[in-house]
């Protein structure tokens, strides 16, 4: 039975990724990203800012400009500051001030947090300095309205002296300001609304301690402490930026930049979907006219593949930019016609993403229409670029994307050329060039990303090389390729505790690691590596499907070598929802391992002209081998010649190295059902080699199997001498088999191999060992179905 394979490149559907300040695309099939529109957000006009303060209900817009406004959680911070300042440096050593100042940074930018929250940050950096706070905020709480009154007018001092503690036009100094000057244009009324609500502020933050010193008495066990420490830290982020009200626009603008920053590098850190679409609602509630909330609400709804409203979300981003004339400001003239043309593509580009190739198409169009009429070079690249995506199943395409290279070089554009290059390599592989050449492209490629400092484009480069290797069946190159990527990922770090490890590169080279561990019988290895994959892309995270399809596969093939055909069946219905022709693949492969021979063959048929169809070659080689191994199933050795004759030629045609060897294998045992085993053993010298260096363990085993069989047929002719040394030579060549098949659990042929065993035990007169062997395969057949066919036709 040929092996169920796939393309080394996984299926990638058009579509988007989630970037900062800009649409992404994913080039189908290619396993990399090209940079489609990299429009800078529009940044937040003054007349935007609002005040937090409410009447009947409404948000009136700050007529003073005011970016900041005084909350609980930034009068805490206010504390932190006078602390720090009024402690010496003899009382607090250098680690700890280097350690509180890296933390200002983050609490002065970042949203409102609670206040246990804020008391745990200050005592991972300087404890003593947490307690001061503690008590200070606790005194101001219970005390009176004018103990938080005679603490601002003291905050003017920090500026004094000729040596003051903070300077005017420092972080620290415009922050602390910002809030003295919003403190005083509040009235009498909105200063008390704000002391009783420091005082609800501190109410909160306090029972939340007593809460927690109750739950660490009463859980004693050091798992259940655990547990409860992560679901506090969990509950703990998704509170930061709700438990108070709107954000100002300092803080608006970091939560966005962070979240976004955090959805293109290292999702699971970012907040939850549910959770950061709540919060973006309620930015945008206060402020409808925010551009980037909308951005960010359209990558968040791609997270879950909402197309509704991610294509509402996206519309409404460049109705904003439109609306406050944010585009215009920063261009002039030209702004508004800027962003109409850039909405028209990221609305091709977000409906080739979802498989609505006709809706792209019209508005790819009107892309072009727009920038041809503002004479927008750069636009007109990006559209050229997504006639490729759309077109690329043409004859013609290549021309399309040479002349995008071209172009992409002439205007400057060395993340599109670079991109365009390796589509091109990738439609040559394809198309059957050789490995050299491909190789020379890539290198011209890798030029331009290290001049360039392309960084994300390396790691796409070196995924494509792994799959051209994987392709060509050269799966140690492969596997060097893929260790090669991980570790330069590991080595980059793109912010404090994120790294770049998140990219759709370092999926696929995951799944290639996992499959080649799985191929190799090593599959704990395996499983190791998709267990990192799930921590790594969430079930709902855009490259999910790559490890879901490739965990299916893997469970597939265990299943068939175990003789498990009722779980592999069930199998089918998951590897179909995520990838349709290799699901249609497995389930005839299950139906001819069942005998089940006349659905089979229709289901390989329709599959043959469906991909002859799509010019899907590796998969028609795979379709080709199951039909031929059908046909001598079913004792029809003779059709099967011309079958396999046919795949062995698509296989030179596309320099398809390990598929041809495979067909080399399965014509060598055509012949030797045919009755001539001395042309059959002259063929295996041909193909064991790239096998036996190259190939799976089964695909060993099966190749060792077929020389023993071999050699027992060629012996008949042997005088006696002559026919036991060869002989025990094919029983050497089935040990070796044996060994193959129990790597990766395959009893059904480890029974075939110990039941030809124990036929040349016989012959040769050794009882005891053939006792052995037929008592073994005793066992296995109890344990396996038997479904009748002849053991000489099974290959």
């Amino acid at each position: 039975m040929p092996r169920a394979r796939s393309s080394p490149f996984p299926g990638i559907r058009p579509g988007l990724v989630e970037a900062q300040g800009g649409l992404w695309c994913v080039l189908p099939e290619l396993g990399c990203v090209v940079a489609v529109v990299r429009d800078t957000m529009a940044s937040v006009h003054e007349s935007l800012y609002f005040n937090p303060m409410m009447t009947n209900g409404v948000v009136h817009a700050n007529v003073f400009g005011i970016k900041d406004w005084v909350t609980p959680y930034k009068i805490a911070v206010l504390v932190l500051l006078n602390e720090m300042g009024r402690t010496g440096e003899a009382a607090v050593s250098l680690m700890e001030r280097r350690r509180l100042n890296q933390l200002l940074l983050p609490l002065l930018q970042g949203p409102d947090i609670t206040l246990t929250k804020l008391y745990k940050l200050i005592e991972e950096s300087c404890p003593q300095l947490a307690n001061s706070v503690q008590i200070r905020i606790k005194l101001m709480a219970e005390g009176e309205l004018k103990d938080m009154e005679q603490f601002f007018d003291d905050l003017s001092d920090s500026f004094s002296g000729t040596e003051p503690e903070v300077h005017k036009t420092s972080v620290v100094g415009l922050f602390l300001r910002h809030m003295i000057l919003a403190y005083s244009k509040l009235s009498f009324s909105q200063v008390f609304k704000l002391y009783t609500a420091l005082q609800q502020y501190f109410q909160n933050g306090e029972k939340k301690t007593v809460e927690d010193a109750d739950m660490e008495l009463t859980n004693r066990e050091e798992g259940e402490r655990k547990m409860e420490k992560e679901e506090l830290d969990v509950s703990i982020r998704e509170e930061e930026v709700s438990c108070s009200g709107p954000l100002s626009q300092k803080q608006a603008e970091f939560f966005l930049s962070q979240q976004a920053s955090l959805l293109k590098n290292d999702e699971t850190k970012a907040l939850p979907p549910a959770s950061l679409q709540k919060e973006l609602n309620n930015l945008l509630k206060f402020n409808p006219d925010f551009a980037e909330a909308h951005y960010l609400s359209y990558l968040n709804n791609l997270r879950v593949q909402d197309v509704f409203s991610s294509t509402h979300s996206l519309l409404h981003y460049f109705d904003r930019l439109i609306l406050t004339g944010a585009e215009s400001k920063s261009n002039g003239e030209e702004g508004y016609g800027r962003s109409l043309r850039y909405a028209a593509l990221n609305l091709a580009a977000l409906h080739c993403r979802f498989g609505h190739y006709q809706q792209a198409e019209l508005a790819l169009q009107e892309a072009i229409r727009i920038a041809q009429e503002s004479n927008d070079h750069v636009c007109l690249q990006h559209c050229l670029s997504w006639l490729y995506v759309l077109g690329q199943k043409k004859s013609d395409s290549y021309v399309l994307l040479e002349h995008s290279v071209k172009k992409a070089v002439h205007f400057g554009l060395p993340y599109l050329a670079s991109l365009g290059i390796q589509s091109l390599v990738q439609q040559r592989a394809f198309a059957g060039k050789t490995a050299n050449k491909l190789m020379d492209a890539l290198k011209d490629s890798d030029l331009l990303h290290w001049k360039h400092s392309l960084s994300e484009l390396i790691d796409i480069s070196i995924a494509q090389k792994t799959a051209i290797w994987r392709l060509y069946g050269r799966s140690t190159m492969a596997l060097q390729q893929a260790q090669m990527l991980l570790s330069m990922n590991s080595l980059e770090s793109v912010n404090a505790g994120v790294q770049q490890n998140n990219t759709e590169s370092f999926a696929v080279a995951l799944c290639h690691l996992a499959e080649l561990h799985a191929e190799q019988g090593c599959f704990a290895a395996a499983s190791e590596v998709l267990k990192h994959l799930k921590e790594r892309f969430p079930p709902n995270s855009q490259h999910a499907q790559l490890w879901m399809l490739c965990d299916q596969k893997i469970q597939f093939d265990r299943a068939m070598h175990d003789g498990k055909y009722h779980l592999a069946d069930s199998l089918v219905t998951g590897i179909t929802a995520l990838h349709s022709t290799e699901g249609v693949y497995r389930k005839a492969v299950v139906l001819q391992a069942q005998n089940q021979m006349t659905e089979a063959h229709k289901l390989l048929q329709k599959l043959l002209i469906h991909c002859q169809k799509i010019r899907n070659t590796e998969m028609v080689i795979s379709v080709l081998l199951s039909v031929a191994e059908l046909y001598w199933r079913s004792s029809s050795p003779t059709i099967a010649l011309p079958v396999l004759l046919q795949a062995l030629a698509l296989s030179k045609e596309y320099r398809l190295q390990y598929l041809a060897s495979e067909t080399v294998l399965n014509l060598a045992f055509a012949q030797l059902i045919l009755g001539i085993p001395e042309q059959a053993l002259s063929l295996l010298h041909m193909a064991i080699e790239p096998i036996l260096a190259d190939g799976a363990v089964l695909d060993k085993g099966r190749a060792m199997f077929l020389v023993a069989k071999c050699q027992v047929a060629s012996a008949a002719s042997y005088d006696p001498p002559n026919k036991a040394e060869a002989l025990e030579a094919a029983i050497e060549n089935l040990n070796e088999a044996k060994n193959y098949f129990a790597k990766v659990d395959c009893k059904e042929r480890i029974r075939d191999v110990v039941y030809f065993q124990a036929r040349l035990y016989h012959t040769l007169g050794k009882t005891q060992e053939r006792n052995r062997c037929a008592m073994l395969f005793r066992q296995l057949h109890q344990e396996l179905p038997s479904h009748g066919v002849p053991l000489i036709n099974h290959l």
